[in-house]
């Protein structure tokens, strides 16, 4: 069991939610306010995807990313900032008689094209999907190949920013445990274990636990679930002693047709870790337990 939890708090994401929840975090200001509500409750790291304000659709635009990060950094509050390094790998296949007709919701660039943001506002963290992924029904695949990663995770090393390892099925592990081998990968490592993406992962405690019992003995991980199993997997994660994540990005709700807010999931999921025994630390003892860089 971990008895120093870090609770991460992703605000938004990049899913279609607006229209399904009241108040999902769409402009730079709200998903800044939503980021350091998260914290005061007692998230150590805010996990941020930007939207655009017109159709709160996932978005790259450096500039609102710039507007976000500079709302965070600016409050009182000390958060650890983790941007997504994850937008731009979206293909969408064409109909049977013309696969390479791709759909018109392709947004599909090179390893490079998706750390623009990253470049310029130095967070501590940024994400790293470490494979591709049919992303649910229909014809909708996440790409990130090894020739991708490769290079992604290079430049983030160049940069002194942590790489958050994200692992949607067991061939992602396998491949992030080669990068590691490669030493495109600094010690620590990180890795953020997701479950419930269709078709990844499953929730599933024992498939958790298997990919657990992979890691290597200094890393640092988190683990999460979609939706009705979020608050679940976090008292998983910590009994397999790991870290939770909970926010929007992943469940809308506090219970049953009651929409939450990204502070009250926090306040749940550390409420959970407090009457287990544990603790939740701080941004700062975070960034000595993950070996993070502080940013200005």
């Amino acid at each position: 069991m971990n008895f120093e939890v870090v609770i991460t708090c992703a605000v938004t994401g990049a899913g279609d939610t607006v229209g399904k929840h009241p108040a999902i975090p769409i402009t730079p200001e709200q998903i800044a306010g939503a980021a350091i509500d998260a914290a005061k409750a007692g998230a150590a790291i805010v996990h941020c995807h930007v939207r655009d304000p017109e159709t709160g659709k996932g978005a790259r635009d450096v500039a609102l990313y710039r507007e976000t990060v500079e709302r965070i950094r600016s409050a009182e509050t000390d958060v650890v900032i983790n941007l997504t390094a994850g937008m731009g790998g979206d293909l969408v296949i064409g109909p049977d008689d013309a696969p390479t007709e791709f759909g018109q919701d392709t947004d599909l660039i090179g390893a490079a094209e998706r750390l623009p943001h990253v470049e310029e506002l130095l967070p501590e963290i940024c994400s790293l999907d470490c494979g591709s992924l049919n992303f649910g029904d229909g014809s909708l695949v996440y790409i990130s190949t090894p020739d991708m990663l490769r290079r992604g995770a290079k430049r983030i090393r160049e940069l002194g920013v942590k790489p958050e390892l994200e692992i949607f099925d067991t061939g992602n592990l396998s491949f992030a445990l080669q990068m590691l081998k490669e030493d495109l990968l600094e010690s620590p490592p990180l890795f953020q274990l997701c479950h419930g993406i269709p078709w990844g992962a499953p929730a599933d405690v024992g498939i958790l636990k298997s990919l657990v019992d992979q890691l290597p003995p200094a890393a640092n991980w988190t683990a999460f679930a979609l939706g009705r199993y979020q608050m679940a997997f976090a008292a998983q994660a910590v009994i397999l002693g790991g870290n939770v994540r909970v926010g929007l990005e992943d469940n809308l709700y506090l219970e049953k047709g009651v929409f939450a807010t990204n502070a009250q999931l926090v306040e749940r999921a550390r409420s959970i870790v407090e009457l287990m025994g544990a603790s939740v630390l701080g941004a700062d003892e975070t960034r000595a337990k993950f070996g993070l860089t502080r940013r200005a």
